[in-house]
């Protein structure tokens, strides 16, 4: 699985490494709403959440759909300026404005996007257009909850309203908590900027790409960015072109903006404690069906204590050395065990610190 960009014809120059306040304050608005995705910013969460407002934290609870399950494509609202070459505001006043520019459609069908299941990647008209889809938008919202019904009937009958009330909040917590975060945030961002842009100018897409996340592959041939998600999407840069926005609250979130006629845009977190070279969603799914066979764990119990021949497991096991390397194959395949020879003996023994890491991998792979 994976999210794909076609890039054919995309032009150096329309590859841009920007940093943005707003997508940075909806990561931060996630961040204080699922804090178990962010272990690593609980202090952060803690001073955040002990002084915010009462007022302000309920109206925060009031639209969190926009940032809690996943990352709302209005804190990327640039992304969607025509022509597909908008870039993010030095400030947060001019994200907003950018947020200002969408037309009422764009607003609604990003705002609705994830809750109410709204097509993504396809062309075709909205909720505000289509009665059937605007059924379907409040009927899945009252599955979530009256608070939710009442924000998507409110945002279905007056987007200007609720727009002005989403800028009103973003703004009220600029003052409250954000403001301060950025301005020790924005000098990480913008050196990591200057960085990807200097590997774009020196090596080329392919090295910058590699700098974002060992899960993001360009194939140049194809003309394809490739994106290892447990997840599905396509898009292109056709005439428009390409964005790379850090976060410095992001991680293990990688973010694909590939809404239809939107800039494609690839929001990544810097300074990760990511693997060098985090498994794929493949290697993982590999991994974790491995363990799953009862016999295969009961070799691991073994594997784990000391390195066993093919013919010692059998022994041990009461099985024949055909049925015992099958079951061997599977665990090397998903570089589960390590072997080496010692004379004319092949001995096998578990690598401990890979399936130690099988929990992060695990959350890392459904979370970014």
């Amino acid at each position: 699985m994976s999210v794909r960009i076609d890039i054919a014809g995309l032009r150096p120059e329309r590859v841009a490494v920007v940093p943005s306040p707003l997508a940075e304050l909806g990561m931060a608005l996630h961040a204080l709403s699922e804090p178990g995705h962010h272990p690593g910013l609980q202090g952060w969460v803690t001073g955040v959440s002990a002084r915010l407002d009462s007022h302000l934290a309920d109206r925060m609870c009031e639209a969190d759909f926009l940032w809690r399950t996943t990352f709302s494509d209005l804190f990327l609202p640039f992304a969607g300026i025509p022509g597909g070459s908008g870039l993010p505001g030095a400030t947060l006043a001019e994200d907003l404005d950018l947020l200002d520019k969408l037309t009422d459609e764009q607003f609604v069908d990003a705002a609705l996007e994830f809750t109410c299941a709204l097509p993504y990647g396809l062309p075709g008209p909205g909720p505000l257009a289509d009665a059937e889809l605007r059924r379907r938008a409040l009927e899945l919202a009252a599955a979530r909850g009256p608070q939710q019904m009442r924000f998507a009937e409110r945002l279905l009958a007056d987007p200007p309203r609720i727009r002005g009330w989403l800028r009103q909040f973003l703004e009220d917590c600029d003052e409250a908590f954000f403001a301060e975060t950025w301005s020790r945030l924005r000098h990480q961002l913008a050196a990591d900027a200057r960085h990807k842009t200097e590997l774009l100018r020196r090596k080329g897409l392919a090295e910058a790409l590699a700098s974002v996340s060992p899960v993001v592959t360009l194939d140049e041939p194809a003309g394809r960015i490739t994106v290892d998600k447990l997840g599905e999407g396509r898009t292109a840069t056709a005439d428009g072109g390409l964005l790379l926005v850090p976060t410095s609250l992001g991680w293990p979130h990688l973010m694909v903006l590939h809404r239809y006629d939107w800039q494609p845009v690839l929001h990544y977190p810097v300074g990760s404690p990511e693997l060098a070279a985090p498994p794929s969603v493949e290697q993982l799914t590999l991994r974790m069906t491995a363990l799953s066979h009862p016999v295969r764990m009961r070799i691991c119990r073994n594997l784990a204590r000391s390195a066993y021949t093919t013919s010692e497991l059998a022994q041990v096991h009461g099985m024949t050395a055909p049925e015992i390397s099958r079951h061997l194959s599977v665990l090397k395949k998903a570089g589960l065990i390590t072997t080496r020879r010692r004379g004319r003996y092949v001995l096998h023994q578990l690598d401990v610190s890979v399936v130690a890491r099988l929990g992060s991998d695990f959350l890392e792979g459904i979370l970014r």
